[in-house]
């Protein structure tokens, strides 16, 4: 019997986009020994690395930011049938306790993130590519109630780097990819139908991996 791979499905979109909300959905709908979720939020440089602004404010929002060969190379032991081990990241929340994350390898990974398209080795080994995106405004309004409550920035401060950092970051690395993307999920409203097409199509790799052989 042929082993079949794991299939790699990449998930982005911008800061607000529904993202987190649509990943735990989907997470709902399957074990960790049918999908396995890889964030590209636990692969953040510390604080003390991280490049600064012209007003002296730590920029999250490059590439840079990112420990991509880390990224790559979990996704790779992944992908080789290796169990991967990360501390979380806990974005220098105080109030935070960060935990030891273990990510199983499974006939499904997915990979999620703001630059998981922009990152040319990792996009490279994608077998779907799904987009999430959000109208501006409601972007920003998700955006301001997330760092307030789970990361505990002030409201002057999430409002700054949205301006300054967030939303060039989407116009540069992140909205030009949307075009490549096979799926594109709206969520301005809901991303229930969108979320109901993947949840299908994920469904259909499992019984196609189960019966041994690729197509």
């Amino acid at each position: 019997m042929q082993i079949v791979k794991p299939y790699l499905i990449g998930i982005t979109g911008g800061s607000g986009s529904g993202k987190t909300s649509f990943i735990k959905a989907l997470r709902k709908s399957f074990t960790n020994q049918e999908v396995c979720i890889l964030s590209q939020d636990d692969y953040y440089f510390p604080r003390e690395q991280q490049l600064t602004d012209e007003a002296g404010v730590k920029n999250f929002d490059l590439p840079t930011s990112i420990d991509k060969k880390s990224f790559r190379e979990d996704l790779k032991q992944l992908l080789a049938g290796e169990v991967v081990q990360r501390l979380e990241y806990t974005f220098n929340n105080e109030k935070a306790n960060p935990k030891m994350l273990r990510f199983e390898p499974a006939p499904v990974i997915i990979v999620e993130g703001i630059f998981v398209f922009h990152f040319k080795k990792i996009r490279r080994l994608l077998d779907l590519k799904v987009f999430l995106h959000a109208k501006e405004n409601l972007k920003v309004i998700r955006r301001i109630k997330r760092d307030q409550i789970e990361r505990n920035y002030p409201i002057d401060d999430v409002l700054y780097r949205y301006e300054k950092h967030v939303l060039p970051t989407f116009e540069q690395y992140i909205e030009p990819y949307m075009q490549d993307a096979d799926i594109v999920v709206n969520n301005n409203s809901h991303f229930s139908t969108g979320l109901e097409v993947l949840q299908g199509f994920i469904q259909k790799k499992l019984a196609d991996s189960s019966s041994g052989f690729q197509e």
